[in-house]
């Protein structure tokens, strides 16, 4: 069914106000700027049909994030996405995709961008999770809800990837905040 033009508008609405959250968020969770750009445009698609059944004005934010993460988990599974590499560097934004205010507000900057390229090259599931609770602020319950597991996988992978960085941190001195 064709949702009609109002729902678009508020949609709309919603997505100016919301975008460069939204894609800090999808960055975040998939380390590449355009891949991010991507997922969070299908994402958007997939979410139109049922704008309309979103009552509450402060879940619409979970569930489009929520949206970005099935979206990103999806074609992480899809055979011709498996052959892809995180790369080390973080990229410099090109004339189009992200404007330079969205993509310097998306990258952490100073001691913790050499950290941050660490995080991207996480396993998708970990870094979903470091994200979500560190870099989005959620809690253990938000997060687990977000990507649709239990409180204890959260944890889980939150111990996993907090160990792997930790090694990072050791082995490549890293300065740590303090």
């Amino acid at each position: 069914m064709e949702p009609d033009v109002g729902m678009r508008l508020e949609l709309a609405d919603f997505v100016a106000l919301r975008r460069p959250a939204l894609l800090r968020a999808a960055v975040a969770i998939t380390g590449d700027e355009h891949r991010a750009e991507d997922v969070l445009q299908a994402a958007l698609l997939r979410v139109l049909p049922h704008w309309s059944e979103i009552r509450d004005a402060a879940a619409a934010e979970a569930y489009v994030r929520r949206a970005v993460l099935h979206q990103h988990i999806s074609w992480c599974r899809r055979a011709a996405h498996r052959h892809e590499t995180v790369r080390s560097e973080v990229p410099e934004p090109a004339g189009g995709g992200l404007g330079d205010q969205a993509w310097d507000q998306a990258q952490p900057r100073g001691r913790h961008s050499d950290l941050w390229r660490h995080v991207a090259a996480l396993p998708p599931r970990q870094r979903s999770t470091v994200a979500l609770r560190f870099y989005e602020g959620l809690s253990v319950a938000e997060t687990a809800t977000a990507l649709g597991c239990s409180p204890g996988t959260v944890k889980s992978n939150t111990h996993h990837a907090l160990a792997r960085l930790r090694a990072v941190v050791e082995r490549d001195d890293l300065p740590v905040a303090g």
